[in-house]
């Protein structure tokens, strides 16, 4: 995908990723940009330093009936919707015994808010017979975020519904890419290190930490390939064949990262 004179919608658009790609594609030219998110004000800011081709609306993407508005007013107010950035994701820092109301939420915004967008930009794309969706489904969404049970299972889920689309609607002209980072330097990941969750610090220790703006650049080099998974992290292709090869190897290294970590005290 050429991203000139594109007109692109990104959720979780206020700041980190999404803002970076916000800020990525008006720069290539996208004739707009739309940036949704649950902090509608946050969301209106990051739109304005990007210039007037950007515009930013609060969204829930958990509300399907907000989500299909918001495509519908997208549309008639620019035509049509050529990507849709399906960038809103939670994480808890919690277990299997995180309280049933944090499962229940990562689920909503981590794979269904992932369903509700596709559900309501497909047909315009289908229409057309050409469009693009981006869902970023993380690194654990091929491995595992160590400490983050619903996160883990969540993007498990939203890794498997971007391959599902892709397969389902690639011959009528949609492309479906799956955005997989490991660690980057953002909100999520700088307030699980605050409170000292043991995903954000395993993360911290296995490897590069990018900014939001290098992610945008691996988006756009995948976006123009029109590849499925988009790695901004190449080494998760080194991770994801290693555990596919050897799953007791690999569960095993992870335990021992755990535990090194623990006796620092990290």
């Amino acid at each position: 995908m050429n991203l000139t004179d594109r007109v692109v919608v990104i959720t979780g658009g206020a700041g980190g990723i999404g803002a970076a790609l916000g800020r990525r594609f008006a720069a290539e030219g996208a004739a707009a940009v739309v940036l949704a998110d649950l902090a509608a004000d946050a969301a209106r800011a990051a739109a304005a330093a990007i210039g007037p081709v950007a515009s930013g609306v609060g969204l829930d993407v958990t509300d399907e009936a907000a989500v299909r508005a918001l495509v519908e007013e997208t549309e008639r107010r620019h035509g049509r919707i050529d990507l849709f950035c399906a960038n809103a994701g939670v994480a808890t820092g919690g277990g299997i015994d995180a309280p049933d109301a944090d499962w229940e939420r990562a689920w909503q915004v981590n794979v269904l808010g992932h369903l509700h967008s596709a559900r309501a930009v497909l047909p315009g794309m289908l229409g057309r017979g050409q469009g693009h969706l981006l869902l970023t489904c993380s690194a654990a969404g091929l491995l595992t975020a160590v400490g983050d049970a619903p996160y883990t299972a969540t993007k498990h889920a939203a890794a498997g519904l971007a391959e599902w689309l892709a397969i389902t609607y690639r011959d009528a002209g949609i492309r479906v890419s799956a955005l997989c980072p490991q660690g980057v330097d953002t909100p999520m990941l700088a307030d699980g290190l605050a409170e000292g969750h043991l995903g954000a610090r395993v993360i911290a220790a296995s490897g590069t930490i990018l900014t939001p703006d290098q992610v945008a650049d691996a988006v756009i080099a995948g976006l123009a390939e029109e590849r499925f998974l988009i790695l901004p992290h190449p080494e998760v292709a080194d991770y994801a064949r290693r555990r596919a090869e050897d799953p007791d190897g690999w569960q095993a290294g992870l335990r021992k990262l755990v535990r090194k970590l623990r006796a620092a005290g990290r």
